[in-house]
């Protein structure tokens, strides 16, 4: 290791003892961890812009300092520097900052192949989820491990704080309505950080039974290929405010924490405040009464083409600051303003987006749910309570299913 190196090395440790005393510490500050593992290796990192130490440096940066030698950049959803539309296809490139090859894991494939790992001796994963089953990083993980194990690599997990970790809750997956967006039969707020996610998809045996195989195969010979390192002073009840937005279109904690109770509008015709600074915090539709909260989605980055831009949408504004907006939503998913909503529109026949096929089944409501059962709650006009009181079993069972896999209080 480098004098240089060296020196980053103790710089590292004074910030994460400085900072640890009171904040959650992302594992990527830990470098003492897993530098003795990635020394000498050819790393694969799967990263993104959030993939920043406390003292603000990237990752990949770090670990060049560090004198370790990066052969190839995975990015996620939104690419690898986090500038893309939510769904944008991304394609491979050149980082021009490192000048390191980016191989997109959202574009013409989601795992890397045998040619992409031909240079790579170690996989590392470190992107910071939200703990929203539709957030799509948790099933990049899943495909990631599975490519990892198929092909007898080690994963290293850099595990994050989960800002909506202090809860579970929602509908449980029902497979039949698996999808990139809900992947695996947890709720859609299913309080785990995604190193505990990890530990729960190979010890309940969910990944591709060819993968599960090979995981298997390397614990009994070599000892479990995942390792995941642990945040620092960090528990399920803690507040952890994100020092970067995770993707476009979630900007600041008040997005995030209403985030898993206002992406439903997703799935129906009424806008969910992309094309404005406060997405999942605004939401409406022009045939809903105008008496409401009006705005207009425009084209701007992140959202170069929002449903219903540059027409006047009434419904609500939820915004807040963070620590309201979190009082507000509590430990559970509010579902008022999806009931609410629904009641007002006067075509309901049309509130949900279908596919050209008919099949509501397949509709993207019914994917972002997890299952057939709220659509069908809230063309019945059920209450919130008897929709709430419909989940309780499956999320009795998950919480017994969960515990086995925390590795914080």
């Amino acid at each position: 290791m480098t004098t240089n190196a060296k020196c980053l090395l103790a710089l590292s440790f004074l910030i994460m003892a400085e900072i640890s005393a009171q904040n959650p510490v992302p594992a990527a500050d830990r470098i003492e961890a897993y530098i003795g593992t990635l020394k000498g290796k050819r790393i694969g990192v799967f990263a993104n812009h959030t993939s920043i130490l406390s003292n603000g440096r990237h990752l990949v940066d770090t670990l060049r300092a560090l004198g370790l030698h990066v052969s190839v950049i995975f990015g996620p959803e939104h690419g690898f520097r986090g500038t893309a539309d939510a769904g944008d296809k991304v394609g491979n490139y050149l980082d021009e900052a490192t000048r390191i090859p980016v191989v997109s894991l959202y574009g013409s494939k989601r795992r890397p192949d045998a040619d992409d790992l031909k240079d790579v001796d170690v996989m590392v994963f470190d992107i910071q989820d939200v703990g929203v089953r539709y957030y799509t990083y948790i099933s990049s993980l899943e495909e990631y491990m599975e490519s990892a194990f198929l092909h007898s690599r080690k994963l290293v997990l850099l595990d994050r704080p989960n800002p909506n970790g202090h809860y579970v809750d929602g509908p449980v997956l029902d497979r039949r309505f698996r999808s990139f967006v809900g992947m695996q039969p947890v709720p859609v707020v299913y309080g785990m950080t995604i190193g505990e996610y990890a530990r729960m998809l190979v010890g309940e045996k969910w990944l591709a039974p060819d993968a599960q195989a090979a995981y298997e195969r390397l614990s009994r010979s070599e000892g479990s290929p995942l390792m995941v390192i642990p945040c620092g002073n960090y528990q399920h009840a803690s507040t952890y405010l994100l020092p970067v937005k995770p993707s476009p279109n979630l900007p600041d904690m008040a997005s995030v924490y209403w985030y898993p109770s206002t992406c439903y509008f997703e799935g129906t015709v009424l806008s969910e405040g992309r094309g404005t600074s406060t997405p999942f915090q605004v939401f409406g539709h022009p045939a809903l009464p105008n008496n409401l909260f009006a705005f207009t989605p425009i084209s701007m980055p992140g959202a170069k083409e929002p449903k219903l831009k540059g027409q006047t949408c009434y419904g609500w504004d939820l915004r807040g600051t963070p620590e309201a907006v979190k009082r507000r939503t509590g430990e559970q998913i509010c579902l008022e303003y999806l009931l609410e909503a629904y009641r007002l529109f006067p075509e309901k026949d049309k509130f949900f987006i279908i596919p050209k096929s008919g099949d509501t089944a397949a509709a993207f409501f019914n994917k972002l749910a997890g299952n057939a059962e709220l659509m069908s709650h809230l063309k019945a006009g059920h209450t919130e309570r008897q929709i709430r009181k419909s989940w309780e079993p499956g999320l009795k069972s998950f919480r017994a299913l969960r515990k086995k896999y925390l590795i914080y209080p």
